[in-house]
């Protein structure tokens, strides 16, 4: 298939993938979603061709810097909020339970979405100038693509709290302290660094590899992602969310009120 958002190439039975928008911090358009849906659910899926996968954002100022706000504005007042979250969370399912590992290159900025999209790979190295954050509240909405359960299983329900209700970014050592990411490197370590992981990993047995990351997943199947689409919902529905978009766009403070 031919991506329009996404760069795809297979090197030593690696697939690179990297999502292209810099001009937009490869933020999470709805082209993007499906384009990743398409990747990882129908043209690599079971593909004995491939054994991980690394994704990353295209430039050195983001991995991914979340949604495309302008876009999700007029989904939201449309009253598709729940379904959007839906249909995020499908694409993001989609790569966490890929038979094969993806890691994560973070190589930026990590907000919202971008943050969500990082912690649904199976592993993640950061370089030193990334960060992260979930600074949905900051706008009146909350995580919808799984962040408020991915959160609690990676560092636990304390900070998980902390970084959604304060919308705070928190740098890569922090996130390496915390155990957000697996490894926070010089930007130019960091690449090698996620390469010898899916290295390493390939060379093990490839049926024990993909129960593994079955098994593990299993572990954590009880989580209610529906409960955060419908809170995603109510919050997108909400007039405190159109006036937290109108004051991002226009570069100020929103005036929330509590409806």
């Amino acid at each position: 298939m031919i991506y329009q958002n996404l760069d795809v190439s297979l090197e030593d039975r690696i697939l690179h993938v990297t999502i292209n928008r810099p001009k937009a911090l490869n933020a999470l358009n709805q082209q993007t979603m499906g384009e990743l849906a398409d990747l990882f659910g129908r043209d690599y899926k079971d593909s004995a061709d491939i054994s991980g996968v690394l994704l990353t954002g295209s430039g050195d100022r983001a991995f991914v810097a979340g949604a495309d706000i302008k876009e999700f504005i007029g989904v939201a007042a449309a009253g598709s909020g729940q379904k959007m979250a839906e249909n995020g969370q499908a694409v993001f399912f989609l790569i966490e339970r890929f038979h094969v590992p993806v890691v994560a290159l973070v190589n930026g900025f990590a907000l919202g979405g971008g943050c969500e999209l990082a912690i649904a790979c199976h592993l993640r190295v950061a370089t030193e100038t990334a960060r992260f954050g979930q600074p949905e509240v900051n706008l009146g909405i909350i995580p919808g693509y799984g962040g408020t359960q991915r959160l609690n299983q990676l560092i636990g329900k304390g900070k998980a709290m902390e970084l959604t209700l304060t919308g705070n970014m928190i740098d890569a050592a922090e996130a390496h302290r915390i155990g957000l990411v697996n490894y926070a490197l010089p930007a130019a370590e960091a690449r090698d660094k996620a390469i010898e992981l899916l290295r390493i990993i390939a060379g093990k047995g490839p049926i024990a590899v993909r129960e593994s990351i079955a098994a593990i997943n299993a572990y954590y199947a009880s989580s209610d992602f529906g409960a955060e689409a419908e809170a995603f919902g109510r919050a997108s529905a909400a007039e405190d969310f159109a006036e937290g978009a109108a004051a991002f766009v226009e570069k100020r403070k929103p005036n929330f009120k509590g409806q």
